[in-house]
């Protein structure tokens, strides 16, 4: 029988050649999933007892001609009647998966469902293909379908033997990378190595004589029952240690892992690992695969999970996710959306487990957790109100709290004069070491915030925590931090305020701007200090860190000098005579406290206090 495939434009052939997929070599996972399903619905019928003879060996084979570059998938699944492969092949876009999900629903395990477009993949690597087939009916006969890429095709009988299909590829030209053995057993290993159905190309070998030879044992490619199809009660923690490995066999082991398991309002199962992060900012994202009823289809999930859950490492299946359809459309797919808020909440309920039954636990991974949750935080509402019950800070004595508790315990020394709670913190604590100290010896706590989202993150914090505000140690004098009543401002003449900055400023760093301030921190304060505002500090941050508010990530960098003006060597400062090297002592100290003093400027600082020493003793 010849006939015309029933399409609506002759030109069908070039638009599955060039446009039906991205990837050409997506062809492959195509005709093995139908394979597949060809076999489970076989054994559905078995299930159902409509087919009572001999199932048989329900493998798919893969089998390789390179020299003739001939590709074929043979499968022992239900096959097809001469009137079904008109049906399903001629008239393109049908598909058969609906009607027998409907029918075989009570014993099916899975179908993928792509008999239809799927097949017409085969041509985007051939130049002809053929179908044998012969259906599980009695009485059906053999069935070959043949068709050279023109919407011409050739239906005759078929000497085929036994239940099944065989679809034989003859490769073009431009395909001649998939007559390789080593390509598409890759390809068998990157979209069936979990498939439900084993999965055969070539045999076992071994090595004999110097050389490796094939043995009677089929090759295998894939693994029937993955970690995420099994009951999370029948694993132990080396199953999931096993399998992370074996998905990431270059990774240093995971903090902990979630397992997912749905079946309403759609199906989802999958198991996601937090990664331990070696260096905060080497981030790997795009580690989570996606399959479809054990095939892989992407690891590229950012329109299916949130963004900040692109962080985690492993396997998401589900057969509610369309495969094949524009970025857009994933967006606004409503299964889509119900599946990453399930995810998001499944990944908040396990942290606030771990948080509570495993504290202790909770907090030795926290460092290495910290930058996931914040940026989880800043980037999703629901997720921040859970993870505002059991995110942590840390202190420079290396100690935990929950936000909460932290506000508990600093709010009675460290409340100000107008009732807000002052949260202290270092982004460095070598660099800051001095005001940490200096906090301290007032009896104030200092957090520790040196993840590269802080910046961001107190911002958050002090919208979501009532009365409570951050500053960093070295925003501004340890009296001035945590202003608990009206202080009065040493009060300064415009030309006063000019001799102060005529007699600091010319010995300043000119690779910044100043602001000079007089203050007054006591007789025993510091002479002269080095301070930059909180706020503008902290935009400046968050605006280097691709947070917007670009106007302040172009402003240079401001600091102010406060010059203590009750302290005796400023007194003397501003007195009578030349003070040129006090000066520059006292301008020098400061800067090396924070950390600006560097290169010629550091030798000179040096030289001059090898000379201050040198005439006190001589004196």
């Amino acid at each position: 029988m010849n006939g015309k495939i029933g399409v609506t434009t002759e030109n069908i052939f070039p638009v599955i050649k060039q446009f039906l997929y991205s990837d050409h070599e997506i062809f492959l996972r195509e005709l093995v999933a139908n394979a597949v399903d060809a076999t489970q619905k076989m054994k559905a019928l078995a299930s159902s007892g409509d087919f009572q003879g001999e199932l048989g060996d329900l493998k798919v084979e893969i089998e390789l001609d390179e020299k003739e570059k001939v590709l074929k998938v043979i499968d022992r699944g239900i096959g097809m009647t001469e009137e079904e492969v008109d049906r399903y092949i001629n008239q393109i876009a049908f598909s058969s998966a609906g009607e027998f999900l409907e029918k075989y629903k009570d014993q099916m395990g899975s179908i993928i469902g792509h008999f239809g477009l799927g097949f017409y993949s085969a041509f985007m690597v051939s130049k002809k293909v053929t179908i044998d087939t012969l259906s599980w009916k009695d009485g059906a006969k053999a069935v070959r379908w043949s068709c050279d890429g023109s919407p011409e095709y050739l239906m005759e009988d078929s000497d085929k033997e036994g239940r099944g299909t065989v679809i034989t590829l003859y490769l073009d030209d431009d395909s001649a990378e998939y007559a390789a053995k080593g390509r598409i057993k890759a390809l068998l290993e990157k979209y069936c190595k979990f498939m439900p159905v084993p999965i055969v190309f070539g045999k076992e070998q071994e090595w004999k004589d110097g050389a490796y030879h094939d043995t009677d044992k089929d090759q295998v490619i894939n693994n029937l029952e993955p970690i995420w199809t099994r009951t999370p009660s029948d694993l132990k923690e080396e199953d999931y240690l096993n399998f992370y490995k074996a998905l990431y066999p270059m990774h240093e082991d995971p903090l902990f892992h979630i397992h997912l398991n749905v079946d309403y309002p759609f199906t989802l199962t999958g198991v996601l690992y937090f990664p331990k992060i070696k260096e905060r900012m080497a981030i790997e994202k795009n580690k989570i695969q996606l399959y479809c009823n054990q095939m892989f289809v992407t690891d590229h999930v950012d329109n299916i999970v949130p963004d900040f859950l692109t962080l985690l490492h492993g396997v998401i299946d589900s057969p509610d996710i369309p495969l094949n359809v524009s970025r857009s459309y994933l967006q606004s797919d409503a299964n889509v959306k119900k599946i990453s808020g399930y995810i998001t909440k499944k990944v908040a309920d396990r942290l606030e487990e771990i948080f509570k039954e495993e504290r202790a636990t909770f907090e030795e991974k926290w460092d290495n957790i910290k930058l996931f949750i914040e940026y989880g935080m800043l980037s999703d509402e629901k997720f921040c109100d859970r993870a505002m019950h059991f995110a942590l800070v840390k202190n420079t004595d290396g100690k935990y709290f929950s936000l909460e508790d932290y506000k508990k315990a600093v709010e009675g020394e460290q409340t100000d004069k107008d009732k807000h709670v002052i949260c202290l913190y270092a982004t460095n604590a070598d660099e800051q070491y001095p005001f940490i100290e200096a906090a301290k010896n007032k009896g104030y706590d200092v957090l520790l915030l040196d993840c590269e989202l802080d910046s961001h993150w107190v911002n958050l914090l002090e919208t979501k925590l009532e009365n409570v505000r951050f500053a960093r140690v070295d925003s501004d004098s340890t009296d001035n931090l945590i202003v608990k009543e009206e202080k009065k401002k040493p009060e300064l003449s415009e030309d006063e305020k000019k001799a102060l900055d005529d007699l600091f400023k010319p010995v300043l760093p000119t690779e910044f701007d100043w602001n000079v301030e007089a203050d007054n921190l006591g007789e025993n304060g510091e002479p002269v200090l080095i301070t930059q505002n909180e706020f503008m500090r902290r935009y400046r941050e968050m605006s280097a860190f691709g947070g917007g508010m670009n106007y302040f990530g172009k402003m240079p960098k401001n600091f102010t000098l406060k010059v203590n003006l009750e302290h005796p060597l400023v007194q003397k400062l501003r007195g009578e005579g030349d003070h040129d090297d006090l000066l520059h002592q006292l301008t020098d100290l400061a800067l090396l406290a924070n950390g600006m003093l560097k290169g010629k400027a550091l030798a000179d600082f040096i030289t001059r206090s090898q000379k201050v020493v040198g005439d006190a003793f001589l004196k």
